[in-house]
Order: C-alpha cells, then structure tokens, then sequence
C-alpha cells in the first residue's frame, strides 16, 4: 500500500482588522485545517471565513484550542487545573462546530495549540485533561497530537481516533520533544531541510533531534505552521517532495 500522510496548519489565526498568514493559498496545499477558536487568535467572522474557505477548498476543518492569552498568541505557559483545561476545550471546540454547523459542514478533528499543546505533550495529567475535553465535546473527533507524546497515549487510553503528528518547521530536542521557541535553533527556514527532514521521518520513521539523535516515530500527518512568513513557499516544496517520493496527501480521516 502506498504511504499516506495528512499535510495540516494552524489557520485562521487573524484577529479583528489584523491579518495573519496566507490562508487562501495554505488551503490550496493542505488537506486539514485547524482553526483557532478565539481564546489565542481567531473572531467569530474569521473562523467563520476560514471555515467556508475550508468547505470549498474540500479541506478538512478542525479545532485549534489555546490558552486565552491574545497578547501571548498562546504561547506563553498558564497554571490551570485539569477541570480548566477540559472546559477550555469543550468551550472552544462548541464554538468552532456551531460556526461550521452554520456554515453547513462539521468540525473532524482537534489540534491544541501553542503553550497548551507543548504543556499535555510531556505532562499525563494535562494530556488526559485535554482529551476528556475532546470526548466530553465529541468523541467521534479525532485528536492530532505530537508524535510519540502523552497526550498520544492519552488520547488512545479514552478511545479517541488519534493521529501521530510531526512539524516540518521546527527542531526537536534528545526527547523528541520541540525545541523551545526561546531558542535560536527552534525554527526551520529553509524549506529543503524541512522537506528532508519531513521524508526521513514519514518515510523511515525516525525524527533526528537538532544534536543529531535519531527517534523512531510514527507520522500520520505533518503541519507547517500558517503564521510564519514562509509557510506557503515551505508548504508547496513540501507537498512537491512528499508526492515526488510517492507519498500521497490525504485528509485525516483517510490516514487514521
């Protein structure tokens, strides 16, 4: 059977009058799309936006929960019990489904985002706050997760459908954990590297750490962040080298 993988980004992340990314032409190179839901980035007209821009580019529309922190972009560390995190969840994934029931479509998937995602990816105790959010809110969505992390394991202790996630933009620590965005060395620019990189890990199954350790993983999907300046030009060399190398793009319903 041929590889299959999911090509994702964090979309609708415009806020009011300011704009973020390139949606339009990030839709017309991914297969899913994950939408910031208000707490991080996002209105209801821009999600209402991105989820019709979504709908008729035939692309599969998820929630991007995040802290509520619009100054930090959701990127900045929150201490929140357990209960908060689920109703953080539950909250933000409700209102992106009753913006695409609205718009005539349904929400597949949840991604967090940010400080929210790094914090369950290490920590059980988050992980399991995240997805009992999910499966309170709907347990037929699946739950993107990074690979190989808690909130893996925990999605799939509650029955969630998970999908195994790497990033093509950024760099990986000895844990197979991301580098912190404090460092100089977390992000990656060019888009030869991160499609490389992208390959040995979807079609070997082993992310290699910045200090050069190499970590078997499993990939069912991969995301180019929408909100870096690079992202489409990284996106379209992206999808060129996986389909190049026979690897073919799919929706995450069709990779799970």
């Amino acid at each position: 059977m041929a590889l299959r993988v999911d090509l994702n980004s964090d979309l609708g992340e415009a806020f009011g009058v300011w704009p973020m990314g390139d949606d339009p032409a990030m839709l017309d190179l991914v297969s899913s799309a994950n939408i910031a839901c208000g707490f991080h980035a996002g209105d209801p007209m821009v999600m209402t936006r991105t989820v019709r821009a979504a709908q008729a580019a035939g692309v599969g529309i998820g929630a991007h929960p995040g802290y509520a922190d619009l100054q930090g972009f959701g990127r900045r560390p929150m201490a929140l019990s357990g209960a908060e995190i689920e109703a953080l969840l539950a909250y933000q994934i409700g209102a992106l489904k009753g913006i695409a029931a609205a718009c005539g479509t349904v929400v597949r998937h949840v991604k967090p985002h940010g400080a929210l995602s790094n914090l369950a990816a290490v920590d059980a105790e988050a992980a399991l706050a995240v997805a009992r959010g999910v499966q309170a809110t709907d347990a037929g969505l699946i739950l993107l997760a990074p690979a190989g992390s808690a909130m893996v394991a925990a999605g799939r202790r509650l029955g969630l459908a998970v999908a195994e996630e790497v990033f093509a933009d950024r760099n990986y620590d000895d844990d197979g954990n991301l580098v912190p965005r404090s460092r100089p060395d977390a992000i990656i620019h060019d888009s030869g590297e991160a499609a490389a990189n992208v390959l040995r890990m979807v079609t070997q199954g082993l992310l290699r750490s910045a200090g050069g350790k190499e970590i078997p993983c499993r990939v069912q999907s991969v995301c180019v962040h929408g909100d870096d300046p690079q992202a489409v030009t990284m996106a379209r060399h992206l999808r060129d080298r996986l389909e190049a190398a026979g690897v073919a793009i799919a929706p995450l319903a069709g990779v799970v």
